[in-house]
């Protein structure tokens, strides 16, 4: 109902400011073309500050109440250090955009044509050209340095310590592999990729290979730093992690990396945003064809216990895909009935 309401205040906004130029013609008709010229610019004027302040407030209004909705709190270490650049990022041109957006409307208003005013040209001023060249230059240098520092940080060597985990994109879903005990995953080669036994190509005459597995959903430790390795089958795609605010290519043939720290668990977020059914999301943030709506994943975060727990469950990749080459278990002896071999002692 309240959109319903919105859109109507807006048409009615839209018919008045009609109705506006519609008199402003048959005003022109009646007093001649100068003075309807002027009683035009005075109209437009009025309508130019009214629409400043209506902005500006507006767009107060929505940074109130936007601002710790959309996506909360960072969950991730390398997430506080981004929204801290992203908060900086936006006071600066904030004030940039303020600024410059009352000096144009109020200008418009203030120097609109009067009679005995005439406007002064002037074509160059090394001063002004100055100011608004290097002032900028040096707002975004620093802008750009802050981004530069936090990209060095994901991308650099992850802690030793670290969890590995492989994500591969493929139209239109993740494919998520995992080292076995040895922590460290095998060699793949693409013209091993079987969609049903070896979906990522692994090489099976690699032994590292022998313990790695694969999962539907990723499954990190809280407080434990993850190096992700991404990659990608057909297209690019894009790992997007919104909740850590983080996002890396996924391209095809060439392996990019990041490491991160995650915060908190699911269950911890699920009580931090009051919503029972809150997922960590892995998005693709690269449009990679029809599908590409459908292309996500989810992350489970939880506590070292929980996760050793779900680790003995899985099987390996390669027990999977030989699984029809084991042999079966040999039958055992089919024993005698009870009853018959009774009777037949019975007869002797």
């Amino acid at each position: 109902m309240s959109g319903f309401l919105a859109v109507l205040v807006v048409v009615l906004i839209f018919v008045v400011i009609f109705q506006i130029a519609k008199a402003s013609e048959y005003v022109s008709i009646l007093k001649g073309e100068k003075k309807s010229r002027q009683q035009t610019n005075r109209i437009n004027g009025f309508l130019l500050v009214a629409f400043l302040i209506l902005g500006l407030i507006g767009v107060w209004y929505c940074n109130d109440i936007l601002k710790d909705r959309i996506l909360g709190e960072s969950a991730s270490d390398h997430g506080e250090g981004i929204d801290q650049m992203i908060k900086i990022t936006l006071i600066l041109t904030g004030i940039v955009f303020v600024i410059t957006q009352i000096l144009l409307f109020w200008f418009a208003f203030k120097y609109q044509e009067k009679d005995g005013r005439k406007a002064f040209y002037f074509p160059h001023n090394n001063k002004l050209e100055v100011i608004w060249t290097v002032i900028p230059a040096i707002a975004l240098t620093i802008l750009v340095a802050f981004g530069l520092k936090h990209w060095f940080r994901l991308t650099s060597e992850a802690p030793k310590e670290s969890m590995v985990v492989e994500i591969t994109g493929q139209q239109f879903n993740w494919l998520v592999r995992y080292p076995g005990k040895d922590g460290q995953l095998g060699s793949k080669y693409f013209k091993n990729i079987n969609n049903a036994t070896n979906p990522v190509g692994q090489d099976w005459t690699d032994d590292l290979n022998k313990d790695d597995f694969m999962a539907s959903e990723m499954h990190l430790v809280v407080g434990k730093p993850v190096k992700l390795i991404i990659g990608s089958k057909d297209v690019v795609h894009d790992v997007g992690l919104s909740h850590f605010r983080l996002k890396m290519d996924a391209v095809p043939g060439i392996p990019t990396t990041l490491w991160f720290t995650p915060k908190f668990t699911t269950a911890e977020m699920k009580k931090k945003t009051n919503n029972p059914d809150f997922v960590y999301e892995i998005s693709c943030d690269q449009m990679c064809g029809e599908g590409h709506y459908s292309m996500r994943g989810v992350i489970v975060v939880e506590t070292q216990e929980e996760y050793d727990a779900w680790l003995a469950k899985q099987v390996t990749q390669y027990s999977l895909a030989h699984a029809s080459e084991t042999p079966a278990p040999a039958a055992e002896p089919a024993k005698a009935d009870s009853t018959a071999a009774k009777t037949v002692a019975a007869a002797h």
